[in-house]
C-alpha cells in the first residue's frame, strides 16, 4: 500500500496542513483530481512552466507599481493570459494546469498564475479577495497597488475598485477587503467555484463530490460541507451512506438548532426509504 503522500488526495491533505501551504501545489492537485491522467509528470511540468515564466521577468525591478507593470507586460501582453465571460462556463477555467496551457481562466486562477510567477521572481505580491472578483496586490497592502489579471493585468484605480466592490455589495470598499488572502482561503474559493459550476449541471455530481471532499480536507472549512456531501451521496444513489452521514450531521447541529436537526433526520429517513 502506498504511503499517504503518494496519493493525490493524501498529498493535498498534507500540503494543506503544512506550516506554509504551497498555493501552486494545492491548485495543481485540484487539477489532478479533475484529470487523473495529469499525474506527477503533469504537475512537475506545470511547476516548471511557472518557473520558466518567472525567469522571463526583467532583473532589478524595484517598487510595487513597477512589479505590477512588469507582470502585466509579461503575462498579459506577451503571453496573453486573460479572461472572458465565456470562462465562467468552463470547468477548465478553475484548473491551474489547463489555465497555464490555455492562458485563459477565471479571475482567481489567473491571479494564482500572477502570484506564483511573481513570487518566484521575488516580488512582494499577495492575493486580494474582493467580493465577486479576485485580483492581485503588490507591495504593502495599504498602498493598494492592485492589478486585474482577468483584464490582462490592468492596474486598478481607486474608482475601479470602488466600482467592483459596489457592483458586488452595493456599498463602498472597506479596508478589511484589501488584506492579503490566505492560501487556504484561496483554495477553498477555487473549490467553491468548481462546486458552483457543477451545481448548474445535475449530471456532474461527480465533480461536485470531489470538490466538496477536497474542501473537507482543508484544516478550516464550513461545517455545512458535511451536509452537502451527504446530500450529494443521496443524489448519486448512495442512499445508505448518504443517510448515515445526514444522521451524523443532525447529531452535530441538534444542540444548537434542534428544528434543523429534525428536518435533516427526515431527509435521512427519506433516503433510507429509497432502499426499499
Amino acid at each position: 500500500m502506498r504511503p499517504e503522500s503518494d496519493h493525490p488526495r493524501g498529498r493535498f491533505a498534507l500540503e494543506a496542513r503544512a506550516d506554509r501551504p504551497d498555493l501552486a501545489t494545492l491548485c495543481l492537485l485540484v487539477g489532478a483530481e479533475a484529470d487523473p491522467a495529469l499525474g506527477e509528470a503533469g504537475i512537475d511540468a506545470a511547476q516548471a512552466e511557472l518557473d520558466r515564466l518567472a525567469g522571463l521577468l526583467p532583473f532589478g525591478v524595484l517598487g510595487a507599481r513597477a512589479w505590477a507593470v512588469a507582470l502585466a507586460e509579461l503575462l498579459g501582453e506577451r503571453c496573453g493570459f486573460e479572461g472572458s465571460p465565456a470562462e465562467y462556463q468552463r470547468l477548465d477555467s478553475s484548473l491551474l494546469p489547463v489555465v497555464l496551457r490555455r492562458r485563459r481562466g477565471l479571475p482567481i486562477l489567473l491571479s494564482v498564475v500572477w502570484m506564483e510567477v511573481a513570487r518566484r521572481a521575488g516580488a512582494p505580491v499577495h492575493g486580494v479577495a474582493l467580493p465577486g472578483h479576485f485580483v492581485v496586490g503588490f507591495g504593502d497592502p495599504g498602498e493598494r497597488i492592485l492589478a486585474d489579471p482577468f483584464a490582462g493585468g490592468r492596474l486598478l484605480t481607486g474608482a475601479d475598485t470602488a466600482r467592483l466592490v459596489g457592483e458586488a455589495t452595493g456599498g463602498p470598499p472597506e479596508d478589511a477587503l484589501f488584506a492579503p488572502a490566505d492560501p487556504l482561503d484561496i483554495v477553498l474559493r477555487v473549490l467553491n467555484n468548481i462546486r458552483a459550476w457543477a451545481a448548474t449541471r445535475p449530471e456532474r455530481t461527480d465533480v461536485a463530490l470531489w470538490a466538496v471532499e477536497l474542501s473537507l480536507l482543508l484544516p478550516a472549512h464550513p461545517a455545512r460541507l458535511r451536509y452537502d456531501r451527504a446530500q450529494l451521496l443521496v443524489q448519486r444513489g448512495e442512499f445508505l451512506q448518504g443517510a448515515t452521514e445526514l444522521e451524523e450531521y443532525a447529531r452535530v447541529v441538534a444542540a444548537v438548532e434542534p428544528s434543523t436537526a429534525e428536518a435533516i433526520r427526515r431527509r435521512a429517513r427519506a433516503a433510507r426509504a429509497m432502499l426499499n
